[in-house]
């Protein structure tokens, strides 16, 4: 039966055939085909997006569209069939990782999927408090126009909007920032964006074409000293540090440093 839900997409015109993508897939969903990465059967794709982060051009995303539910039934037994019982000890543990029961009724309830119960580690729900261990109450009123001093120095931000030419990314440290990571840490503008050019994405939820090819055409820029990609620690978010090294390999400067800065649920660094 065919419905809407997320699934993997491969763009093939991006794909280089490394097999990342398939070694990471503990679903055995994807497999090497005439040197491109190809989606073996809807049914096998959780669509949780585990490979998204292995791959190296940004050549595959999670899109939501039509397809067959994912059939965890049919994933044991085609592992079993084709890659033996290490494969399904492989996929028992990345059912773990997914908060998945492992029991024959292996799909999740909706009312979990529902509430978040489900799902790879970046969606798992999870409620935070206060170092101190005490909830905080709600701020009230509008307070001050302005309570703390901002960073942020440029418009627009999205790297959907953004001009590989703007003005903003010359002599600049560039951020590649993932959408969440502003909202995990609250050290984000005088830690990352004080002196620095921002672009922000997401390798997971974003409509990806064309995102290296316009990283690559702002790393050209021969005065952006450094690239500095702060992500959060969820696998999939890995994709964006992918990008950035292809858009890097594409750009045609050897001289050109990209950091990775992983950012923590709870905000750590």
């Amino acid at each position: 039966m065919k419905l809407k839900r997320k699934i993997i997409r491969i763009h093939e015109e991006l794909c280089n055939g490394c097999g990342a993508c398939i070694t990471s897939c503990a679903e055995g969903a994807l497999k090497l085909i005439d040197g491109k990465a190809r989606l073996v059967k809807e049914q096998f794709c959780d669509g949780l997006g585990a490979c998204i982060g292995t791959c190296p051009t940004g050549a595959l995303i999670i899109e939501e569209r039509e397809a067959e539910d994912y059939d965890a039934y049919a994933t044991r037994a085609h592992l079993l069939a084709t890659q033996g019982e290490e494969a399904l000890r492989r996929f028992d543990a990345a059912a773990r990782t997914h908060s998945l029961a492992l029991h024959p009724e292996m799909h999740a309830h909706p009312s979990q999927a529902a509430s978040g119960e489900a799902g790879c580690p970046g969606m798992r729900m999870r409620q935070g408090q206060n170092p101190q261990g005490v909830p905080l109450p709600p701020h009230t009123g509008t307070g001050p126009k302005q309570a703390l001093r901002s960073e942020l120095n440029q418009w627009p931000v999205q790297l959907h909007l953004v001009r590989p030419n703007a003005p903003f990314f010359k002599g600049k440290e560039l951020v590649i920032m993932s959408t969440c990571a502003p909202l995990a840490s609250a050290d984000v503008h005088w830690r990352f964006l004080r002196g620095r050019a921002l672009v922000v994405a997401c390798p997971k939820l974003d409509r990806t074409d064309g995102y290296v090819e316009k990283l690559a055409a702002i790393l050209s820029e021969p005065s952006l000293p450094q690239v500095v990609v702060v992500r959060m620690e969820v696998p999939c978010c890995s994709g964006l540090t992918a990008m950035a090294q292809e858009a890097r390999a594409r750009c045609g400067r050897s001289d050109l440093k990209v950091e990775e800065v992983v950012v923590g649920l709870n905000g750590d660094i």
